[in-house]
């Protein structure tokens, strides 16, 4: 059976950006997480290994967020594929990462990246 395994509005101080001050006092982020994934019977039998552990899926953004780069997209690519890469019952990722009051000389809530990617 497929379904998806969802981690929403996780909260980070991280240091992406193309500014020199964005990369030395960051910046607070916001990132969700979709994974595409079949669930193996074991699920249905309330046993974690039939399912994605979601707190093995919170460290793996949480090392990712913690690398500094200066594009979103560069981030979003690299917890997408190193989750397709550690998953093996992940089929697609979605991640959404947002950047709180981006430097782009007005008024701007967040900025926000989707990136999607299957497992080939």
């Amino acid at each position: 059976m497929t379904g998806k395994v969802e981690l929403e509005g996780l909260e980070f101080h991280a240091y992406h950006g193309v500014y020199p001050h964005e990369r030395s006092s960051g910046n607070k982020f916001e990132v969700d997480l979709i994974v595409d994934t079949e669930f193996s019977e074991a699920a249905f039998q309330d046993d974690l290994s039939g399912t994605i552990n979601y707190e093995d899926l919170y460290t793996l953004v949480k090392e990712e967020m913690a690398k500094p780069s200066k594009l979103l997209e560069t981030v979003g690519h690299a917890i997408a594929n190193r989750t397709l890469q550690t998953f093996r019952e992940a089929q697609h990722v979605t991640v959404k990462i947002s950047k709180f009051n981006p430097p782009i000389g007005g008024v701007c809530k967040k900025a926000t990246v989707t990136v999607s990617q299957n497992r080939s």
